[in-house]
């Protein structure tokens, strides 16, 4: 008879995979001839580096951008025949899975989100992402995933861009492309800021852009924007199709015009237009400026306090699943997107 005492219940401890699923790319293209769902290594991290497990990612302008190789100016910094890294994305929203030996402030389990930076992290359309933990916050509590990876570098762009225009009570503000992105989240924090919103948009989103607080709404496809009679404190304008002298008469003496598109040349982008608006400001007692920024964990607390007063919620159109993103880049390319796009991984 065996004298053996039964061996007691070890809890199972998770350990990340050697391989994840990833969307890879090895050249520039059109997104449904050059990214592909390859197995990959799971990424190693250093030790100030997060290993996240995607949960989400939102799909961005530049991740088309990055894709594509346009404008070509960026190929010199970021490959001349394929980007690196090979996997899309920015925008996170998961879970901790590990942390490096330096990082105090996040532990696996964790719930976060947060906007990856070229060259520092591994692409967020993957199961497992590499980010330092100073791009990372806890993720709002009210907030889905997908709602989370959505807000990211919508949220804080134009965090930036209403307290860079320096946005307050009764100012009048106008943003082109107010359906979109960066504008549908901009026309929330500027109302909440006090402002007097105009929001430019179409037909089929003159409800939505409504309803997030724009006290004006402008149909660019039945009316000229141009011809305005109203004069604006500050525009922000990301969409980039209206000349900047057209636009220059829509602001007040000393009004602020803040450029946000990529929009532009197939070589040189959106840089032509900001070296215009440069040589303006010199000229006028207008301000004219791009605006752009390296986001922390402080600025991903300010909009995680944004999301929970309720000043901000995020707009999700569609949702792709991870093998699709593809599709999802080209329904972005459309410049058609109500809100955002965003991968479920």
């Amino acid at each position: 008879m065996s004298t053996d005492a039964p061996a007691p219940d070890r809890p199972e401890i998770a350990v990340a995979p050697h391989t994840m699923r990833a969307i890879v790319q090895n050249r520039y293209g059109p997104p449904s001839q050059v990214l592909a769902l390859r197995d990959v290594p799971v990424p190693e991290i250093g030790d100030d580096d997060v290993l996240v497990r995607v949960r989400a990612a939102g799909v961005n302008p530049a991740d088309l951008f990055l894709t594509t190789g346009r404008p070509a100016m960026m190929r010199l910094v970021l490959g001349l025949r394929r980007p690196k890294p090979a996997t899309r994305g920015q925008d996170v929203a998961g879970t901790v899975e590990a942390v490096g030996v330096n990082v105090t402030s996040l532990r696996p389990g964790d719930d976060v989100f947060g906007e990856g930076d070229f060259g520092k992290t591994t692409g967020s359309f993957a199961e497992y992402a590499r980010l330092p933990h100073t791009v990372l916050a806890p993720k709002p509590a009210a907030l889905t995933f997908e709602q989370a990876a959505a807000i990211t570098m919508v949220g804080l762009t134009a965090h930036r861009a209403i307290r860079v225009a320096g946005v307050g009570p009764g100012q009048r503000v106008l943003i082109i492309g107010a359906s979109g992105g960066v504008g549908h989240a901009a026309v929330q924090i500027a109302a909440a800021a006090g402002a007097e919103v105009t929001g430019v948009c179409s037909t089929r989103n003159v409800e939505m852009v409504t309803a997030l607080g724009a006290a004006h709404v402008t149909d660019y496809t039945r009316e000229d924007l141009t011809l305005l009679s109203e004069r604006y404190d500050v525009i922000l304008d990301n969409v980039a199709n209206v000349p900047l002298r057209r636009l220059r008469r829509l602001l007040t003496p000393r009004g602020v015009l803040l450029m946000n598109s990529g929009n532009g040349g197939r070589t040189l982008g959106p840089l032509p237009r900001m070296a215009r608006g440069y040589l303006l400001s010199l000229l006028v007692p207008q301000t004219i400026r791009a605006f752009s920024f390296t986001p922390t964990t402080s600025d991903l607390v300010e909009l995680s306090e944004l999301i929970d007063s309720g000043a901000l919620t995020p707009v999700i159109e569609r949702t792709f699943a991870l093998a699709d993103a593809a599709q999802a880049l080209e329904r972005v390319a459309t410049h058609r997107v109500a809100g955002k796009v965003v991968v479920v991984v």
